[in-house]
């Protein structure tokens, strides 16, 4: 009860925020139609398009998910800030019960806004003679969540570590990291030499691959990525987790 108490505190001070609308629902949306215009703008001739729906719709989906990170890391550190955190450390709450209490809000954020994006992304693939089967959209949702985990957990952590405004601009930060080595804006395997390879490290590229594969049904082509996303997730997450919990007891001594 006290961790569902916390968790429906976290979503109102979420939703107060206009910030949540206009990156988690607007600007996928104003992203997709601007992508959608370039795509259209391009010679039907060219082999490997970026910008069609099939490839930039799902990327969008998943460079979505770089702003949960953001909310997570501005609302942890807005309650250190205002002290509330220190005043309820005192209370019979305990770390898994805070953890909890922010995390459950943002995932019900980040799969909103994934509905809000795929449906966005079916309509226009309709409009460009693209059709997404809506099993393989909803399977994209589902395997993202190990991804959505990802951001939740460095979103606990910069949250964690830095102060009010610090914690935006290391997250801005990322954000664009996410995008550019995703794989998201650019085609990284083409460029090859240490950019392709470091994008192949790092859980990014491997999240936007997952979110396209799943979306248009390359199932067998997913679960290598999955699992790298999953153990990134989990490891970054587990992480985050024990880097509050050490903060809230030292602030408990």
């Amino acid at each position: 009860m006290k961790m569902i108490a916390f968790a429906k505190r976290t979503r109102k001070e979420l939703l107060r925020d206009p910030l949540s609308y206009i990156f988690c629902v607007g600007f996928p949306i104003i992203m997709l139609l601007i992508m959608n215009l370039v795509d259209r703008s391009l010679p039907k001739e060219a082999h490997f398009n970026l910008f069609h729906i099939s490839m930039i719709g799902p990327g969008i989906s998943m460079f979505g998910l770089t702003f949960v990170m953001l909310f997570t890391a501005m609302q942890v550190s807005k309650d250190r800030s205002t002290a509330l955190l220190t005043r309820m450390y005192a209370s019979p709450m305990k770390g898994k019960d805070f953890i909890a209490g922010y995390t459950l809000p943002v995932i019900e954020v980040a799969v909103l806004q994934q509905l809000v994006t795929y449906l966005v992304v079916f309509v226009l693939g309709k409009t460009t003679d693209y059709d997404f089967q809506i099993g393989n959209m909803a399977a994209s949702i589902i395997l993202m969540i190990p991804s959505a985990l990802l951001f939740i957990g460095f979103g606990l952590f910069f949250g964690t570590l830095l102060g009010e405004k610090s914690a935006p601009g290391i997250c801005s930060i990322m954000i664009s990291l996410a995008g550019m080595i995703g794989g998201i804006w650019m085609d990284v395997d083409a460029m090859g030499g240490f950019f392709k390879r470091l994008s192949h490290v790092l859980p990014f590229y491997h999240g936007t691959m997952v979110a396209r594969k799943a979306a248009n049904g390359e199932f067998r082509q997913v679960w290598k990525s999955f699992g790298v996303t999953v153990l990134y997730g989990v490891g970054i997450y587990v992480i985050s987790v024990w880097m509050f919990e050490r903060r809230r007891q030292k602030e408990l001594r």
